[in-house]
């Protein structure tokens, strides 16, 4: 049976009384807390499942290791052996991954065992052959040895019945190895969040297609699309749309016919043309969020048939910045995922900058011999910036001069695909 989450409250993006301008944080925790996943729930054998959100936790079916056995190949016996020389009698048999031997081995005999095979009773220690002096039905080595040196206990790693992941994970191939040595041979996770991009505005062309005067080339949705693809979610293109109400209007149904969430970039502040937060208000699901926020300031955020929408503005580098910090982790929970944080760390900067207080800054970076360097201008219709950059220096809300050595947060690129 699919299970299918409820719809989000139309009140999941409103603002507290008398809130204007939204600090990045307070924003970022709205979001988390009043989110949650909107994608139905599906079983799937464990190879179609990297790459997908875990919907229930998953229980060991298994021990891991299932048995006793050995880490290496050598000869078993039991108990610890002093220091000095020691000379004991090898059993009959051996005992080798994968076979079952009903050897049994008494106190003071040895036995021949090869790596990964189950300790036959009565053996609890084993010693490396390259330690050993192999003779005519006997062996030869020097102690001190431990009682268990050289072996796996049964259950050491995992025991059955543990939790091994909890819902919310996004699966690994490593992941997927642990519940196969466990026993588990499929897992119920998310469908893929369905994403679609719907660029707008009576300026935009194809790239490819002759630009008249005035117009300019699409660039951010196939930024955005393929953005989503790295994320893990499923890309849908819905083209591009006039600066016409009613068109953007149909176009928006047909948006939340396709997809789990809309994307869309333009036409999201309050100007005459603004058409994205205006159908959104009339909707009774609209909220502009006035964020602290360089590059980036407005984002209208709503439902639109019980679809999220987020409304990021139409300039490219503010597009981007956008989806990073807000629908990024937005679009995750909105998956099943856990609230995914950004990665980042402290590097010495190559550069000097007098920040103001009172909004967060994301200025486009790199590193270079140990040093991270900030593109040479902060305009926000600098594309070529985004190309240059390969992560993000973070600057917090209040004031700052940074000096050359002086550390800054770097966000990588990266980091934002984990």
């Amino acid at each position: 049976m699919t299970l299918k989450p409820p719809p989000l409250r139309n009140d999941c993006f409103a603002l507290p009384a008398g809130v204007h301008w939204t600090p990045v944080d307070e924003a970022l925790t709205l979001l988390q807390q009043r989110l949650h996943p909107v994608t139905s729930v599906e079983t799937v054998p464990l190879a179609q499942a990297v790459g997908r959100v875990l919907a229930e936790p998953i229980t060991a079916l298994r021990s891991n290791p299932p048995q006793p056995n050995t880490a290496v190949d050598g000869y078993g016996f039991a108990g610890a052996m002093p220091a000095g020389e020691h000379v004991l009698p090898l059993a009959d048999g051996r005992a080798a991954a994968g076979v079952a031997t009903d050897a049994v081995v008494s106190k003071g005999q040895a036995i021949r065992v090869l790596t990964g095979a189950a300790l036959p009773d009565g053996v609890d220690t084993v010693i490396l052959e390259e330690d050993v002096t192999l003779g005519d039905g006997q062996i030869a080595f020097r102690g001190p040895l431990k009682q268990g040196a050289n072996t796996r206990r049964a259950g050491e790693d995992v025991i059955a019945g543990q939790e091994i992941l909890t819902a919310g994970r996004l699966l690994t191939p490593a992941d997927l190895a642990l519940c196969s040595a466990t026993g588990v041979a499929e897992v119920a996770v998310h469908q893929r969040l369905r994403v679609a991009v719907l660029s707008t505005g009576d300026e935009l062309v194809e790239p490819g297609d002759p630009a008249e005067p005035g117009q300019i080339y699409d660039a951010n949705r196939v930024m955005l699309l393929s953005m989503i693809a790295q994320f893990g979610h499923t890309p849908v293109d819905l083209g591009k749309v006039r600066d016409n109400k009613s068109e953007l209007a149909v176009r928006l149904t047909e948006a939340a016919a396709a997809a789990d969430v809309i994307l869309t970039s333009g036409g999201a502040s309050a100007g005459d043309e603004d058409h994205v937060s205006s159908l959104l208000r009339e909707a009774g699901a609209m909220q502009l969020w006035r964020l602290a926020l360089k590059p980036g300031r407005p984002l209208a955020l709503g439902l639109w048939e019980d679809v999220p929408v987020f409304g990021l503005p139409g300039n490219p580098v503010a597009a981007l910045v956008c989806s990073l910090i807000f629908a990024r982790p937005a679009m995750a929970r909105l998956s099943g995922r856990d609230w995914p944080e950004a990665q980042g760390f402290d590097v010495a900067a190559a550069f000097e900058k007098r920040k103001k207080p009172g909004r967060r800054e994301y200025l486009r970076a790199r590193i270079r011999d140990g040093r991270v360097e900030v593109f040479g201008s902060e305009g926000s219709g600098r594309i070529s910036g985004l190309s240059w950059a390969e992560g993000l220096v973070e600057l917090d809300d209040g004031e700052r001069h940074i000096k050359p050595g002086d550390l800054v947060r770097f966000l990588p690129f990266s980091g934002f695909a984990a």
